[in-house]
């Protein structure tokens, strides 16, 4: 859940105009398969227009150490997509009156900072103030035990408040398991049954539900991140992200929850609209995710080694989602192919080809690198083989060298291209290209 500034929420932006056609379902067949053979990407994705699912694919494994293939059923950790359920949950709430959005939650939590200030809908906007309990130095080293409602309760009221309530948004994994314990008391129900009665049984969501301890044998995949080879993610205990973060589903579900969500099968209209109402980047549940001039609702997710993404297109009527295990690019850059397929915009089949440099190639490349253009610094080094790229702040990562002075590193979508002579190094990444000098 922690990001970098070299990665983005949003899929694309831009001015031009687009429109749904027919899907070229071999090209994107072949899409997957480079990214499979080359093991950049484990997971699945679906898009549904006016209801029926138009395309959907699964590759990888949900089992790497079994041989256990994933398949359009395949279940998936989704992250953070669990929240925009906790949103509908809250909101059926409202509707039935059992809960207020204006209305303080100190009746719930006496002990937490600011709880007479804060409302049920700064919690669910993320301008609450309460700190993000995920963002703590030491949250991976308790994220694998399981934790008491009391136990979660006590480590949110220690961290205290970031700033006033309502003063601007920052986002925070703490708003949405105090929305789950808010849930459970007012309905007097656990969040899995709540989940279950109000969205996944009325819908026919086959595939989703609160998750639990992994289990293969049920068809719920393992999550991986890639170091020569898929190495197992750790996973964090249900108990503690719960409606922030513990829903298990598939693309597949996804898009039914999308579909019925944005066409008024789950909440009345006027619910979906203030779900949907942003300020400060932020709605209830959902953000914007923008594909060219087209405007979508949806969320993302991440929790270990899971990814995920859905959004919906009004519009167009289309929902679109991926899920992940395990990813050695920029999933982004999956989506933006996927969604341009959908819109009839053209995409590259990517190529993973690299060169073989010795350590002594490398040494042209080394040092500190500045730009005028944005306030960072990247340091160049090597260890054997291998270059390193490191911004101002963040953890090195490795370099591929794809042709003479240019290099890439997958997973943010980071191109760099040297020019040893005049000491000077580009960086493209998501449309922008900045220059770098040598010190």
């Amino acid at each position: 859940m922690r990001q970098t500034i070299f990665t983005t929420l949003l899929i694309a932006i831009f001015s031009l105009s687009v429109c749904a056609q027919n899907i070229d379902t071999a090209k994107l067949d072949t899409y997957f398969k480079a990214l499979e053979t080359n093991n950049k990407f484990m997971g699945s994705v679906a898009v549904s227009k006016n209801g029926a699912i138009i395309y959907s694919k699964a590759v990888g494994f949900a089992d790497v150490e079994a041989g256990i293939k994933a398949n359009e059923n395949t279940k998936y950790r989704i992250g953070s997509i669990s929240k925009t359920f906790t949103s509908v949950l809250v909101f059926k709430a409202v509707e039935e009156k059992k809960l207020a959005l204006n209305q303080t939650i100190d009746k719930y939590f006496p002990a937490i900072k600011n709880a007479d200030k804060i409302t049920v809908k700064h919690l669910l906007s993320h301008r609450s103030g309460i700190h993000n309990f995920t963002d703590d130095d030491g949250y991976l080293t308790w994220n694998t035990q399981p934790k008491t409602e009391k136990e979660m309760i006590q480590i949110i009221t220690k961290g205290g408040s970031d700033f006033e309530p309502d003063a601007k948004a920052a986002y925070s994994n703490s708003n949405f398991v105090l929305l789950t314990y808010i849930l459970q008391k007012c309905f007097n129900k656990p969040f899995n049954k709540l989940l279950a009665q109000h969205i996944t049984q009325p819908v026919g969501l086959t595939n989703t539900y609160l998750g639990g301890k992994i289990n293969t044998n049920k068809n719920e995949s393992k999550s991986y991140r890639f170091t020569e080879g898929w190495k197992t993610e750790s996973e964090t205990d249900i108990s503690i992200p719960l409606g922030a973060g513990g829903v298990v589903s598939t693309p597949g579900d996804l898009v039914k929850f999308s579909d019925a969500l944005f066409n008024g099968k789950l909440l009345k209209p006027e619910s979906v609209e203030m779900m949907k109402t942003i300020k400060d980047h932020y709605g209830s549940g959902l953000f914007q995710i923008p594909f060219y001039n087209n405007i979508g609702y949806g969320h993302t997710g991440g929790i270990d080694g899971f990814s995920s993404v859905f959004s919906h297109f009004s519009d167009r009527n289309i929902s679109y989602a991926l899920t992940s295990n395990g990813t050695d690019v920029n999933n982004n850059d999956i989506s933006i192919a996927v969604l341009s397929a959908v819109f009839g915009r053209s995409y590259k089949i990517p190529d993973f080809s690299t060169i073989e440099l010795t350590s002594k190639d490398l040494d042209k490349y080394l040092g500190v690198y500045s730009s005028q253009q944005i306030p960072m610094k990247i340091t160049l080094s090597k260890n054997n083989k291998t270059l390193s790229a490191q911004a101002t702040g963040q953890s090195p990562f490795p370099l591929k060298a794809t042709a003479a002075d240019k290099f890439k590193f997958d997973p943010a979508g980071i191109e760099l291209e040297f020019n040893p002579t005049e000491k000077t190094m580009v960086l493209k990444q998501g449309g922008g290209k900045f220059t770098f000098t040598k010190e």
